[in-house]
């Protein structure tokens, strides 16, 4: 068996006096945080794509990164040392889930039927490697817009031709996750969307989306998958205007079409940067729904107007998404999936683990803080405050549908201008500050 990472140890948890970078500082995944370990509350997850296949390619240059595994000339043999590097990479890390395209597995061939001989041959080898470790799958899902068959989407596609192929790819995609133990399977529209008017019927495509999903959805059941279905929102790139634009937009069209009792979101950072939110509304947005599902754990980069899929380093963003994960009472059969790749000039291997331990100590600290927060009890205190005008009165009234326009308008006519009150934005931002130590 080949060893892709011979220097690298197994990645221990040393704690902040520790100078050495193949360390974890915060992340003890043995340390109990509200009845539940760090890696249960957490369910770390690499991402089978940016990890094995990220050359550090961008818009404006090629890859820097030519990885061991992608050195072998023939595709399928890639295949298999990906997937070698791919759990020394994991157990190294101790990370528990991992998440795959089904095009990240195996090539895609010639045919379909070629297609699906490639990933049953890689699916064989990694069931029978996972039978001997705890890693396990998080969720699986199929690349519909890589290829060109996907020029103008895929469920939304105005070719008939190009959405049933698409059907063809996710009945397979379901049938491998399930195979694997797949606590999840995710859609990403990807090309889901439209650039113009002038040539798009909007309905007729939104339509077909909600077919594509209740098959799915119905396809999912009859093979015994019973995982989450999620779908992930992500706006604009590479379609100027996505159907899956933000968590609102998609907990909108679930609801027009009765599609909200089969699916939930997986919510990613560098998504709701895009569409001008930050990563807590949209957490947040999912939670008070309930359809939060899973997380995809990243941070783009506000100079640039793209998915940059950067390490999450922000320890402030990493607190409020853990005060909404903590509230939402965990992610259950979801998790924290790092959809992230080290940067063009991260080159060397080594860079692959600096960038996961950053990001899984970046979560695991936010975690502490924002359990910390929420034990104190502030928060809720100064939210119960600030509402606490509905708690009696005219406001309660108000609640128990009481009052109308009417009763309303005597009431101001009785008790005259509003008194008004801070909302004390800055205190309550300094209070993440404070409880860092």
């Amino acid at each position: 068996m080949t060893e892709f990472f011979p220097d690298i140890p197994t990645i221990p948890f040393e704690g902040v006096d520790s100078d050495k970078p193949l360390s974890f500082k915060y992340y003890d995944p043995d340390k109990m945080i509200g009845g539940r370990t760090m890696k249960d509350f957490l369910r770390f997850s690499v991402a089978y794509w940016h990890t094995y296949q990220g050359s550090g390619h961008d818009p404006f240059g090629l890859g820097t990164a030519v990885r061991p595994w992608d050195r072998a000339s023939d595709s399928m043999e890639r295949a298999r040392l990906r997937l070698e590097a791919h759990f020394e990479l994991s157990r190294k890390l101790g990370l528990p889930f991992f998440c795959f395209h089904d095009h990240d597995l195996a090539p895609e061939g010639k045919t379909l039927k070629e297609s699906n001989q490639n990933l049953d041959k890689i699916v064989a080898l990694m069931a029978d490697r996972m039978k001997s470790t705890d890693l396990k799958v998080l969720w699986g899902t199929a690349n519909l817009f890589s290829h060109p068959r996907y020029l103008h989407g895929a469920a939304t596609s105005c070719q008939a031709h190009s959405f049933a192929y698409a059907a063809a790819q996710v009945k397979k995609a379901l049938e491998i996750t399930r195979e694997l133990g797949g606590a999840n399977y995710v859609f990403w529209g990807g090309r889901e969307g439209y650039d113009t008017l002038l040539n798009t019927d909007m309905k007729f495509e939104l339509d077909n989306l909600a077919r594509f999903l209740e098959m799915a959805s119905d396809y999912a059941r009859e093979i015994g998958f019973d995982g989450q279905l999620l779908i992930e929102p992500k706006p604009k790139e590479p379609t100027k205007h996505q159907y899956d634009f933000d968590a609102a937009t998609v907990i909108g069209f679930l609801s027009e079409y009765g599609l909200t009792d089969r699916f939930k979101l997986n919510i990613e950072a560098n998504h709701a940067t895009l569409a001008g939110h930050t990563f807590q509304h949209e957490l947040h947005l999912a939670r008070i729904h309930k359809m939060l599902g899973s997380i995809d754990a990243n941070q783009g980069d506000l100079l640039l107007g793209w998915d940059t899929d950067q390490f999450p380093t922000g320890l402030s963003e990493a607190v409020t998404a853990m005060l909404e994960v903590i509230k939402n009472g965990g992610l259950f059969s979801g998790g924290i999936n790092f959809d992230a790749k080290v940067r063009r000039g991260s080159c060397e291997d080594i860079d692959l683990f600096y960038g996961h331990i950053a990001g899984m100590d970046t979560f695991a600290r936010g975690l502490e803080i924002a359990w910390r927060i929420l034990e104190t009890g502030r928060l809720d205190r100064m939210l119960s405050e600030r509402y606490a005008s509905y708690a009696s009165g005219i406001g309660r009234e108000i609640i128990m549908g009481n009052a109308g326009f009417r009763e309303l308008e005597n009431f101001i006519l009785q008790n005259g201008e509003v008194t008004l009150t801070s909302g004390k934005q800055e205190m309550l931002e300094s209070l993440i500050n404070q409880t860092i130590r």
